[in-house]
């Protein structure tokens, strides 16, 4: 049994010693893939004797994935972004299970650490993602933050800690916004293509982004930055449905029934509350507040 690790890069010569360190004694092979780094990037990797090769720059990670599969050579694989870490008790847990040699692929829980903290809530968690496979058992779609199609017989860790790969994700608000500026121009062109621009999803999509992590996803339970997160995907879904309009040449269209679209918003919002609230008095008033 070989197991390779395979890592997909740009400018990550902060994130990638740390990475490394945490596989190289969990891989028989490191394959980085870097697409056109003007840092240090190659050199870490070289220094982990990991196999380098290149790929050209293609602004989010998916084109390039199976590229870099394609370099490895272990009968298992262990995909890992630069930003994130394998803790020594999954590295464990993956290796049993590629040893039992029932399964081809496995659904790994990931640990989101955003602005030096855990989320366990808002949607951030389990956050699963097949990253351990069988080769050839799973190819991943080019398309932007799109699930990867396996085939066999996969198996899905438990939502626990000592399971969960860590993903050192967004450290700053400045980090944050410019991937959404970048992410963001890849999904409006990816919108644009398939659907008219309508000026109520500039309402609805941010509204209900917000709803759902804040609400349904419980991110009130993480505190001041469960509401951050939640408030800045929704202004990410806002500006993504902007740059929808801005490809249509910010054709002018009448906005008629706004009223009657912010009353929805504005009875959704008062429906989430009254769900939360653990005061009966708390429920009852916000019903009414939401029938009014």
């Amino acid at each position: 049994m070989k197991i390779s690790i395979v890592v997909n890069t740009f400018n990550e010569e902060e994130n990638l010693p740390r990475c490394l360190a945490s596989v190289k004694d969990f891989s028989d092979e490191i394959v980085v893939v870097d697409m056109g780094s003007t840092d240090q990037t190659t050199a870490v990797a070289k220094k982990f004797k990991a196999k380098v090769f290149n790929h050209q720059y293609t602004r989010y990670v998916e084109p390039a994935r199976n590229f870099a599969l394609s370099k490895a050579t272990g009968n298992w694989i262990l995909v890992i972004d630069a930003d994130e870490e394998l803790p020594r008790t999954l590295a464990v847990r993956l290796k049993k299970i590629a040893q039992d040699n029932k399964f081809d692929y496995v659904e790994i829980p990931r640990k989101n650490i955003i602005f030096g903290k855990w989320i366990e809530h808002s949607r951030w968690w389990p956050d699963y993602l097949v990253r351990f496979f069988r080769k050839g058992a799973v190819k991943f779609s080019e398309k932007i933050h799109q699930p990867p199609e396996a085939k066999g017989q996969g198996t899905k860790l438990e939502a626990e800690e000592e399971n969960a790969l860590v993903h050192h994700n967004f450290q700053s608000i400045s980090q944050f916004i410019e991937r959404l500026n970048r992410y963001s121009d890849i999904q409006a062109e990816e919108i644009a293509l398939k659907e008219k621009f309508e000026w109520k999803e500039l309402i609805t999509k941010p509204s209900d982004e917000f709803l759902s992590r804040f609400f349904a996803g419980e991110g009130y339970k993480d505190g001041l930055h469960g509401l951050v997160l939640a408030l800045l995907q929704a202004f990410s879904e806002f500006v993504v449905y902007l740059k929808v309009w801005e490809k249509g040449n910010f054709e002018q269209e009448e906005i008629e029934g706004i009223n009657k679209l912010s009353l929805k918003v504005i009875h959704n919002y008062l429906y989430w509350l009254q769900k939360t609230t653990s005061s009966p008095f708390e429920k009852l008033r916000f019903k009414l507040k939401s029938k009014i």
